[in-house]
């Protein structure tokens, strides 16, 4: 019988700069009894690793220019917070409302460069770690070197999308599998070539454990076991950013 399972890692405690979270993880792992494997998917919140490695900012330190403060007017949004946001972006795709959507530095397309208040403190920000990617990779090192696994990686987030309600964690960040299945090629149990069967799996995977994950449970790692990936000891949370040329929402 085929099933997944979704573990959470609880107790991980508050995360503070410079703290090693992979070496926190097997901490916590061990307190509740879990023997990691190679084959599970580690989901990491991304705020934690933005602490670990000091992605915080005091937004009363911000200096403000003076488009940030145009900005901050005209959407109503904290000029600090937009100074920080452009300080993320290469552009700005599109603004309205309330809302600054954004190309990042990463080539992500999101909402406030993914700059994060919630869950850091009153009068701070969370900035997106500077290469989630390489933040993957140094956390599935990091447990591989105290207990000998290697699971795969992915550092999630919350990001909205253009063509429906509401918010999805996905992948910012991923290590040791690949991001995307792709069946092209292959036929269905009716004998039909399939043509446009590309799954962004890690997507996938994060939304899946954000279900344990939650916004403000204090969960932010969760296992993901049962789960068939495809290996790569690399992995780039790249292979699902979409190219200009064929993204029809720019």
């Amino acid at each position: 019988m085929k099933r997944i399972e979704i573990i959470g890692v609880e107790g991980m405690g508050e995360v503070r700069t410079g703290d090693c979270v992979g070496e926190l993880i097997c901490a916590a792992c061990a307190r509740q009894g879990i023997e990691l494997t190679d084959e599970d998917v580690l989901v990491v919140a991304q705020k934690i690793v933005s602490k670990a490695e000091g992605r915080i900012v005091s937004l009363k330190d911000i200096r403000l220019s003076e488009r940030a403060r145009e900005l901050g007017r005209e959407l109503d949004k904290d000029p600090a917070l937009v100074e920080v946001i452009l300080g993320e972006s290469r552009r700005i795709v599109r603004k309205g409302g309330r809302a600054l959507i954004v190309e990042t530095h990463h080539g992500f397309i999101s909402a406030n460069a993914g700059v994060d208040c919630s869950n850091v403190g009153m009068g701070q920000a969370a900035l997106l770690p500077k290469d989630a990617d390489a933040s993957a990779r140094t956390i599935r090192a990091e447990i591989r070197q105290r207990n000998g696994k290697a699971p795969a990686v992915i550092i999630s987030d919350s990001f909205g999308r253009p063509w429906r309600v509401g918010t999805v964690d996905v992948a910012v960040g991923i290590a040791g599998m690949k991001s995307i299945k792709d069946e092209r090629g292959t036929k269905d149990g009716y004998g039909y070539e399939l043509r446009a069967a590309v799954t962004a799996i890690a997507d996938e995977i994060a939304a899946a454990a954000e279900l344990v994950m939650g916004k403000k449970d204090g969960v932010p790692v969760v296992i993901v076991r049962g789960c068939q990936t495809e290996k790569k000891e690399e992995g780039s949370v790249k292979e699902l950013l979409r190219p200009a040329a064929e993204d029809l929402f720019r």
